[in-house]
């Protein structure tokens, strides 16, 4: 069982790395004024917005937890509401243009995570590491409620 628990502390480290790291390049210079969480909200919005119930599924809390971060979101300027003219109940978030900047410095630091991992590996070792992550996702969707 050596090889599981290098795998296991290797995971374990590797969470804790990218989450910090993930919260520290995000949440600088222009975008300091957010949070971790404020930015895979706006991840969860898209370029596109969505209705806040689809939203806050995305995100597995509930509509009210995600009220909450959304006041903050909507008073720094990174998103607005509209309610639907056919049901007053039914709530779209879309990002600002300030919105979609965060947006898309949070997007460049995946893409430049994800290019500098690629350029390390040949395509036959990025075929297995595809396969281990997939099943690791496989893994951790056995947990959600």
């Amino acid at each position: 069982m050596e090889n599981g628990n290098v795998i296991n502390d290797v995971l374990v480290h590797l969470f804790n790395e990218v989450w910090q790291l993930e919260k520290n390049a995000l949440t600088t210079g222009d975008f300091k004024d957010l949070t971790y969480n404020d930015m895979h909200i706006m991840e969860a919005v898209g370029l596109d917005g969505r209705k806040m119930s689809d939203i806050a599924a995305a995100l597995h809390i509930t509509v009210g937890s995600l009220t909450t971060s959304m006041n903050g979101l909507v008073k720094k300027g990174y998103t607005e509401r509209e309610r639907s003219g056919k049901d007053r109940r039914v709530v779209y978030i879309r990002l600002t243009a300030k919105g979609k900047k965060a947006y898309a410095h949070h997007a460049e630091f995946h893409r430049r995570m994800t290019e500098q991992v690629m350029q390390q590996l040949d395509s036959e070792e990025l075929s297995i590491l595809e396969k281990a992550l997939t099943g690791l996702v496989d893994f951790f969707e056995q947990y959600k409620g």
